[in-house]
Formats: C-alpha cells, structure tokens, sequence
C-alpha cells in the first residue's frame, strides 16, 4: 500500500436478520478476495462459533475490498440491541453507512438506534432496501417509512437526501430501480464511490488516532483497532497516548497492522483514513487518542451507554459442582471476566462483599447470557442468579429503563399479547393489522420484560416474533407481577425414576427426564399452582410377587420442558439459581435443604 491510495470506510448497519452479513459476503465475493477454487461458508465474517449457531453477528468485525482505485474498509455491525455497544463506537471511524432495511418489515426498533447514531455524527447513509423478492415485498412504502424516520430523528437536509437502491443480499444484487435486470454490486459500489468523497490525504499532519474497538491475541496481547484520523504510524513508534482519565502516558507500538480482504496484514507504516490494528500498548482503552511523542492532540471521548442489567456470577456450590468443570474457584471466575473487560466494553464487574462471586452489568439478558455460554464452553462452572434491572436516581426520583418493543402476531392473537403487556405495566403506542397480521408497538419497563418471551410464545402459539430494545429512562412503574407458577423441589439426592416423574406429572411439567442424577433442593418440575412443592423424584415402584392388570402397561411420560440458557434465566425467581456447567444447565434453590428453606418461605407443602 502507498500513501496515495483513495481509501473509504463504510459500516453495514441494521436490525437483526435484515442481511448485513449477506451483502458483506457478496462484497468480498465479487471483489475477488476468495481463490477461484476456495470453499467459501454463508456469512464468513461470523467466525464465532455462537454467532454461527444463533445466526447472528456479535462481535463487529473488519474487512477491505477494492474496487477501481479506491481500498474500501467495511465494518460489519451486530443488529440486536444488546450489543449496540459494538456499533456506537465505530461509527466515529466511518465515512458512511449502508443501511439495511427488510423489504416487508420495514424500520425496526435497531434500525432507529443505529440510524440515530450515525445521523448525530453528521453521517450521510445509503439506503438499501433488502430481500425484494419477498412474496410481500412493499419496497415504496418502506422507503416512505424510512423517510419519516429521518425526519423524526431531525436529519438535516443533506442526509435527508439520500440514495435509494434495492437488492438481494443473498444472491450479490443491488439495483438502482427494482425493474433493472443486473446480476452484481456494481450500482452499490459506484452509489458508494459518487456518494462519498475519499479520505484526504492528511499524512503529513501529526498523527491523531483513535481507539474504537478492542482485540486481544495470545502472543502479542492486547490490540487498539481505529482509524487513523491524520498522520502515519509506524512499527516500533513512540508515541504519547491521551486516556480515560484525562492523563498523557507514552507507549511504543510494537506491530501495525491493516486489513486486506479478511486478513490482518503486518506492515511497517500505516497511513491517514485507513483502518489499523496496534499492538504494543497493555492498557489501551476505547475512545482514547494516538498522537506523536510530545505533540497531543486529544479527540472527544467515545461516550458508551451504560449497562441496564445486572446478574451475580457466583462459585458453584450445589452438590454436583467440580464434575464437569474446569474452572469452578473465585479466582478462576475473576480471571475470566477481567480477561472479558479488555474487549467487552458494554461489560462492568464489581465485587459482591462476603460472598464468593461477582456483580457483572451488561445491555441486556442477550448480551450477559453470551458471556456465559462462552465461559461454559470453556471450562467453567458458575452459578447464576435471577437477572436485576439497574435502576437509578434523578432529582431525588427513582427511574428505570424502558423498551420500546414491536410484536407482529396473527389477528386472534392480539388480546392475550395487550393482556400481558399491559399487566406488566406497558403502554401502548401504536397498532396496525395488515393481511391478517398485527403489528403492535409498546413501551414497556425492562422489568416487566424480564421471563415474558416465553409467555408470548404460547400465547401466539409460535406464530409470533417478539423484538426489543432499550427507549429512554422513565418513572418507576411500581410492583410488576412476575412469575405465576410454583417449582417441584427434589428433597433427595439420587436419579430420578420413570415411576416417580409419572406419578408427578399431574402436579406440573416436568423439566428432567428419567435417569438424570438429581440433589436435595435442585428444580425438577413446574407446578400448576403458584406453591413449591418438596417433592421424591427417585421413588422407585416397590417390588412384589403380586401382579395386577395394569401393572404391565408402559408409563408414558410428557416431554420435560428443557431450558437453554437464556430461557432459565428468565424462568428463575429472587430465591433460585442457575447451576452452568459444561455439560448441564440445572435449576435450583439458593437454600438446597427444606430447613433451610422454611426459614425464608412461610408457605410450603410437602408431599
């Protein structure tokens, strides 16, 4: 690379599942960065293995292409909302954004935030109407609907003046009208190239570069990823670093690194506009600036929302821990996470005083209940308790988040979802029914939120599609009604028995199946009613010489209602726990014995 390459960065923003990581394959594909006869996977730049399983991205992730002249650095963003923490602080290293909009469904709550984002920065986007080939494709009216929304987030002229073009993600087409009959990106790249002026060369100013993501590597450490505002930057350079705390500290980068198409590429020197990779200094943070040895030139911090969510990561204590795990001590938990905090930076962890455990803050159930799945998979053993909105003061008044939250559900539908909603203290903003097909938009606190996704499901019958995001801070709604239904509480330890869960089952749902090794006070059943019950899940039938009619006749047992993770953290009360282990995710009580337990319940029933 020379210092006179045109180089343009753009961000791929957008809800959830509206295609992101489609068009930036399709970009990578018709720019000729795979080999002729290389295997290419959907959604490559979801290299994470949860990102895979979910289909969904998480992590926001860089890449190049080139086209003509011009050296185009993309960033491909998350769209759910619990991870709009990766998107906000790369928005300051981009020169513009497509944005994605689903050809049916329109504008979503993400689309609102990520649009915001990158209006407030002055920021000219693209618009891109995705998947026309939908059956109920009404790319006009959505691109109406698009338009209303910039005018609501106050866009100036300029940015209200945006290109429109339509496409296929899936099959790397992008059209200037949906009549054109071309095959490619073509029309998205030159929208691009005309749209977007390309960075100036500024190389010979002093350097001033900026921090917006984070990376760590096992041999060389922590990594500081932005985008060169101007200047150059070299390998083995000192240079005086502007942090957090408002101090100068000088540091020597070690490596420079760019992208060339979906790799890291170690160069000498690096130049103004270009996106960078820097090794070399320990205690880089996010939003803090790179200038030259004794010539600052601090830039404005990058402001990241705070956390609305807190749970408590505590040492496995359950009869069953250390079988699986690896890592079950305190000491291996607070590795981990400050291991987390050099690259999460929507993550805040505190210590819990006289317990073996940590308070870890997040965006959301999504973005903590990742955490944990990761630390699962490698290795550790932990328990988790029942998820807690952060609340906070303002003027001597308490206030608590709120999401704004859009429910598309058949028409017959629609009154056991408002019910709901509306008992969990939400207000309704708006609603539409087309083609039999309601769209509901409510306001509701992340409180009243929290164990409800599994409500709407039955109650839509799994026609439905739920999606959320944090709104704004608003008065405290008060007392919310939680869980209705009581737990069936093993009051012995051994393995469950097909004979016993039988006889159970008409108490509640099961959530174990037969021949699962079960503990004093570990949750094996649902109740019908809203009481515990105590109860022997490992009493076998007794054996005689005596035969009846029907002692013959095979037990058929209901399928047990299995939890995922993010599932059993919705489900648990104040009182209760999360027990996840590699292998396993167990409920149970926080006090295991039935003692124990009635000095905290007044109501119990034994059986």
């Amino acid at each position: 690379m020379n210092n006179r390459q045109k180089i343009i960065n753009i961000a791929v923003i957008a809800h959830v599942d509206a295609g992101k990581s489609t068009l930036v394959d399709a970009f990578l594909s018709q720019s000729g960065v795979f080999r002729a006869n290389e295997e290419v996977v959907d959604c490559v730049m979801d290299s994470n293995d949860l990102e895979r399983e979910r289909g969904i991205t998480i992590y926001s992730k860089n890449c190049s292409v080139i086209y003509k002249d011009f050296k185009i650095n993309i960033v491909d963003t998350p769209g759910h909302a619990d991870f709009s923490s990766e998107v906000e602080r790369i928005m300051k290293t981009v020169d513009t954004v497509i944005l994605l909009v689903d050809s049916s469904e329109g504008p979503m709550p993400q689309t609102r935030f990520v649009l915001q984002k990158s209006l407030e920065l002055g920021i000219r986007p693209i618009l891109l109407i995705n998947k026309i080939d939908k059956k109920d494709q009404r790319a006009d009216e959505v691109v109406n609907m698009v338009f209303d929304l910039f005018v609501e987030l106050s866009a100036n002229e300029q940015q209200l003046d945006f290109p429109i073009l339509y496409g296929i993600a899936r099959e790397g087409v992008v059209r200037y009208e949906m009549e054109d009959q071309n095959k490619d990106l073509v029309p998205l790249f030159e929208t691009i190239i005309d749209h977007v002026d390309s960075y100036p060369d500024l190389n010979e100013e002093p350097l001033q570069l900026q921090v917006s993501s984070l990376g760590y590597d096992e041999y060389i450490g922590r990594l500081g990823i932005g985008r060169i505002f101007q200047g150059k930057i070299s390998e083995g350079q000192t240079v005086s670093v502007f942090n957090r705390d408002g101090n100068i500290v000088k540091r020597k980068i070690s490596h420079v690194f760019i992208y060339t198409g979906l790799k890291k590429i170690s160069v000498h020197e690096a130049y103004s506009g270009d996106i960078v990779v820097l090794s070399g200094i320990s205690d880089i943070s996010i939003g803090e600036t790179i200038c030259e040895e004794n010539k600052v030139i601090p830039m404005e911090l990058i402001k990241i929302e705070e956390p609305t969510l807190s749970m408590n990561f505590l040492v496995n204590k359950s009869p069953f821990a250390g079988l699986s795990g690896k890592f079950v001590t305190s000491r291996h938990i607070k590795s981990r996470l400050e291991k987390e905090l050099e690259v999460n930076v929507g993550l805040k962890v505190e210590p819990i005083n006289d317990v073996e455990g940590f308070k870890v803050s997040g965006r959301g159930e999504l973005h903590l209940s990742i955490l944990i799945e990761n630390m699962r998979r490698e290795g550790y053993e932990l328990a988790i308790s029942k998820p807690e909105v952060i609340m906070h003061r303002e003027n001597d008044k308490l206030i608590e988040p709120v999401e704004r939250v859009i429910c598309n559900v058949p028409e017959e539908y629609t009154g056991a979802v408002i019910t709901k909603l509306n008992l969990r203290k939400g207000t309704l903003v708006s609603m539409n029914v087309e083609s039999n097909y309601a769209r509901i938009e409510y306001l509701v606190s992340t409180r009243g939120l929290i164990g409800y996704r599994r409500e709407f499901i039955n109650d839509t019958r799994g026609k439905g599609t739920l999606i959320r995001r944090f709104d704004t801070f608003d008065d405290y709604k008060g007392e919310i009604p939680q869980r209705e239904n009581g737990v069936m509480i093993s009051q012995v330890t051994g393995e469950s028995m097909t004979y016993s869960l039988y006889n159970l089952s008409d108490r509640g749902q099961m959530i174990i199946n037969p021949g699962i090794k079960v503990y004093e006070g570990m949750i094996v059943g649902i109740c019908n009613k809203n009481t515990d019950l105590t109860v022997n899940p490992c009493k076998n039938k007794k054996l005689t010489n005596m035969r009846s009619s029907s002692s013959d006749d095979s037990m058929r047992l209901q399928t047990p209602r299995i939890f995922t993770l993010e599932e059993a953290l919705e489900f648990v009360n104040d009182d209760e726990l999360v027990e996840v282990t590699p292998k396993d995710i167990r409920l149970r009580k926080k006090h295991l014995t039935l003692l124990e337990r009635k000095r905290n319940q007044k109501e119990f029933v034994v059986i």
